[in-house]
């Protein structure tokens, strides 16, 4: 994960594009200005604009993905594992944000299946 703070134009579209292609995916602006994206009524994770995905992971899964430099803390939440940021500022970015969402996705799929 690189630190400046440049965002990639367009990648919110991209990802919204790709991650509301996945079947029960629903997307939308939340209460703070995000634009989330929910199974049901679990959020898979949500981006500020072109630049930030926020998502949480199970802890366990969330120390895996930061030792390999994939995720950082959630700003919100300095020093808590489990809420995590991920800055997008490159092509591999908006390629991993789409990963770190389909991880959500099928953990969650796994569990509670598709909602009704």
């Amino acid at each position: 994960m690189t630190n400046s703070t440049t965002a990639i134009a367009g990648a919110g579209e991209r990802i919204t594009r790709e991650v509301t292609s996945w079947l029960g995916v629903n997307a939308g602006t939340g209460s703070r200005g995000e634009f989330g994206f929910t199974l049901g009524k679990r959020e898979l994770g949500h981006l500020h604009g072109d630049h930030a995905l926020h998502l949480g992971f199970p802890k366990d899964v969330w120390h895996e993905l930061f030792e390999q430099g994939r995720i950082g803390y959630h700003p919100v939440f300095p020093g808590k594992p489990g809420y995590a940021a991920r800055r997008i500022e490159s092509e591999a970015d908006v390629q991993d944000a789409i990963a770190l969402l389909r991880l959500n996705y099928d953990r969650a799929v796994a569990t509670h299946g598709l909602p009704d």
